[in-house]
């Protein structure tokens, strides 16, 4: 759970008010708009090339925003961040981390170096009682304590994924931002991740999963942000918008779909 108790916040977590976004000559975000207060659990969902790596990019500062009259991006109430103290307030996971990650370091240190927001351990780093003993807690929350001595480049896919969740949250972030947490795992891998996702969500911690795979969508997300060529085109629950019709139309293909267990199954 969020050490600060984010949660009774006056302000949104996230607060996009007409962004629009430039990559290169092309809009890559058309004047989006919506905002995550803490304590919600939402999917951003669309598909390839609808935007949604462009969103996350606006969240962590490494794309902004094109300025116009009546157009913020707020995170926590704020437009201006300091990056790495941004990182410490949001814990994000992508499949560009997952990448840089593969390397020649243990778990554990992986876990650690999440409270200096590098890879691994540098000599300049003061590595504290405090973050050992968090570290520790924190592969234990996730069931990953196991994999604390294990060499990251000997980890599956899916050890890897959940050990950077839990670098993530070694500081007690405000919410969780997972970008398609499932890609390229198999089925063990994708039934683990999935019920890392409900743990942490039951704990306390907003979760933002950013996704087009429908059964990423763990039982505790109730909100659905429909994102398709850079604009928001639908914002519901999930009942409303996680139709057979809706998404046809988002997805531009024939859609069947059912729901078992909490979890919605395409067919």
């Amino acid at each position: 759970m969020s050490g600060c108790d984010d949660r009774r916040l006056p302000v949104p977590l996230l607060d996009y008010s007409n962004v629009t976004v430039m990559r290169g000559n092309r809009v890559a975000l058309d004047r989006v708009t919506f905002s995550i207060h803490a304590g919600e659990h939402v999917v951003i969902l669309g598909p390839n090339g609808s935007g949604k790596s462009t969103l996350i990019k606006t969240i962590t500062r490494e794309c902004y925003p094109r300025p116009a009259e009546g157009s913020s991006l707020r995170i926590m109430g704020r437009e201006i961040w300091n990056v790495f103290e941004l990182r410490n307030l949001l814990g994000i996971v992508t499949n560009d981390l997952a990448d840089t990650c593969r390397r020649d370091l243990s778990g554990r240190e992986l876990v650690l170096s999440g409270f200096f927001s590098s890879i691994g351990i540098w000599p300049n780093h003061e590595v504290t009682a405090a973050m050992e003993e968090k570290t520790t807690r924190t592969l234990e929350r996730l069931e990953i304590a196991h994999l604390g001595e294990r060499s990251v480049d000997e980890m599956s896919s899916g050890e890897a994924r959940r050990v950077l969740v839990a670098r993530a949250l070694v500081h007690e972030p405000s919410a969780l931002v997972l970008d398609e947490p499932t890609n390229s795992l198999d089925f063990r891998a994708l039934h683990e991740v999935r019920e890392m996702m409900r743990r942490v969500a039951a704990e306390g911690t907003t979760i933002i999963l950013v996704t087009h795979h429908l059964p990423d969508i763990i039982p505790e997300i109730e909100r659905v942000i429909l994102l398709n060529e850079g604009r928001v085109t639908r914002d519901g629950s999930k009942e409303e918008l996680l139709t057979p019709s809706v998404l046809s139309k988002v997805f531009g293909v024939p859609v069947d779909l059912a729901r078992r267990d909490g979890y919605f199954v395409l067919y």
